[in-house]
């Protein structure tokens, strides 16, 4: 596949764009220095469509553009639970945790694990944030997105891995989240254009020009791939086992991705307000019912135009082929503006990690000045190690996003034991927590060893429970340390606006009757 000029102009004025635009949003008033505020929490000052907006563009990358569709092409509609169950956490984060965040001014996850338990635990968690970032978000987004690019533009892979990780480290570099945040609006925007756009074409070509013929006539030759439900007779019943998609683990990964990681929750905690933020994870909720028609339909549609690819992950870009040119531009712009996006909120949240939670500490007479600058500094370091890890790391995996879900999941239950306990359970102590977040890798492990039959998914559900029984015991086992909880939570109000409410019911119907169609 080769770009023609058309596609060629079309992205390089996308990229033109979206960096001025970038640059523009983030410059400051005459006479005012850029603060550590301004530039990892964009001065606090986000409305929420920036914050709806960016928590979809943080998301939706080459893991789930590239590795989703791979999965569709895969096992099926079923990997769809993954945004949609989404939804439902968001509503969830948006009424319960964001409050308490808010309310006590936290900047980092690792910040409220302190201010709750202690400084041991805020220490281990940073690291570990740290490591999951460079090593399995931004090296899985620059390697699956440059396979896409690789195939599209007809380039040379290492060419694109380095062509991606600079841009986005050069778009986000000066103006931190709010570089980040405010042009997000235009990279979903051209995110969800270019996304319907592949779905359309990939389903007429299908339907012999008819999207919805198109849609019938692939539901009616691969009815096995419209299965949200796997039984255990499926191959792919260990990815995704049946009810536990819904009943068990995956609500473990998403509390855990969408509540408590910091580059998705980074952006509620820099809103004007609660009201703000909660309005802003309703969006974000909206546009993931939307998301499986944009990053699972290709991957599925591909199975009855490109029978036979010799990996899954090819799928999406495979589906690009159809386009014609121009569509081809435009959808290729999306394809980098979803990379693009994702990869600057990884790089703003691991600086924002290390200086706020390693340098800030050490050097507390440090100016806002020098902390900026420490944080441009760690965002250019965290981009070179991802791109000289990519291929070492990723380069044997057919499927990337089942590669990131197994890998988080070792870590997952530990962390929501943590948060969850630390939100709503005064008793709960930094012994606790230490054994939460270690019993969970070591229960993790033992069971992958003595049990690899147990889906991955299941697993994060059973070590849920014995981690939280382990947090639990040992709390009550040692001394409370009360006086190092700083957290309040007397004076927190969880009520919500009628809008949120009619918002939140809406989206609940809309999971009900998608369920029920396609169970």
């Amino acid at each position: 596949m080769t770009l023609s000029p058309l596609d060629v102009g079309i992205v390089l004025a996308y990229l033109a764009a979206i960096f001025i635009l970038a640059q523009w949003v983030s410059r400051e008033k005459a006479g005012h220095e850029k603060s550590a505020q301004d530039y990892f929490l964009a001065s606090r000052a986000l409305p929420w469509w920036a914050i709806g907006a960016s928590l979809i563009a943080a998301n939706i990358s080459a893991e789930q553009i590239i590795g989703m569709s791979g999965s569709g092409y895969a096992i099926g509609l079923a990997i769809a639970s993954y945004e949609w169950m989404a939804a439902l956490t968001l509503l969830i984060v948006g009424k319960w945790f964001l409050p308490i965040f808010l309310r006590n001014g936290i900047t980092t996850m690792p910040q409220f694990l302190e201010e709750r338990y202690g400084n041991r635990i805020r220490t281990l968690m940073a690291v570990f944030w740290l490591g999951l970032y460079v090593f399995v978000n931004l090296t899985s987004i620059l390697w699956l997105g440059s396979i896409a690019v690789s195939q599209v533009a007809g380039i040379d892979q290492n060419l694109a891995l380095l062509l991606l990780g600079g841009f986005a480290l050069a778009y986000q570099l000066y103006g931190g989240l709010k570089a980040v945040a405010l042009t997000d609006i235009v990279q979903v925007s051209l995110l969800v254009l270019g996304g319907l756009l592949v779905t359309g074409i990939t389903l007429g070509q299908i339907g012999h020009g008819s999207v919805v013929d198109g849609f019938t006539m692939l539901w009616r030759q691969q009815p096995e791939k419209f299965e949200m439900i796997l039984d255990p007779a499926n191959p792919f019943y260990k990815d995704l086992p049946g009810l536990s998609v819904l009943l068990g683990g995956m609500w473990i990964a998403n509390l855990s991705y969408w509540g408590f990681n910091q580059y998705i929750i980074q952006r509620a905690l820099a809103a004007k307000d609660i009201r703000e933020a909660q309005k802003g994870v309703v969006f974000a909720a909206f546009l993931k019912l939307l998301m499986p028609v944009i990053v699972v339909l290709p991957g599925i549609a591909a199975v009855v135009l490109a029978p036979q690819l010799e990996r899954p992950d090819a799928a999406y870009p495979t589906m690009m082929r159809l386009l014609p040119s121009g569509v081809l531009g435009l959808v290729f712009a999306a394809l980098v503006a979803a990379i693009v996006a994702s990869l600057a909120s990884k790089i703003n949240s691991v600086a924002t990690i290390f200086t706020l939670d390693f340098y800030a500490k050490r050097d507390r007479d440090a100016s806002q000045a020098r902390l900026v600058r420490v944080g441009r500094i760690t965002a250019a370091v965290a981009i070179l190690v991802a791109v000289l890890t990519a291929r070492p790391l990723l380069g044997g995996f057919d499927q990337g996003f089942q590669y990131i879900q197994e890998f988080t999941g070792f870590f997952t239950p530990g962390i929501v034991v943590i948060f969850l306990l630390g939100l709503f359970w005064k008793r709960a102590n930094e012994a606790g927590a230490l054994a939460a977040a270690i019993g969970s890798f070591v229960l993790s492990l033992v069971l992958k060893l003595a049990w690899p039959s147990l889906p991955f998914m299941d697993r994060i559900g059973l070590v849920f429970l014995l981690a939280l029984v382990l947090a639990i015991g040992v709390a009550l086992a040692t001394r409370s340390t009360g006086d190092r909880d700083r957290i309040r939570t007397d004076d927190v109000s969880y009520a919500t606006t009628p809008s949120f409410n009619v918002a939140s019911l809406a989206v609940v119907a809309i999971l009900i009757a998608l369920y029920a169609t396609f169970w």
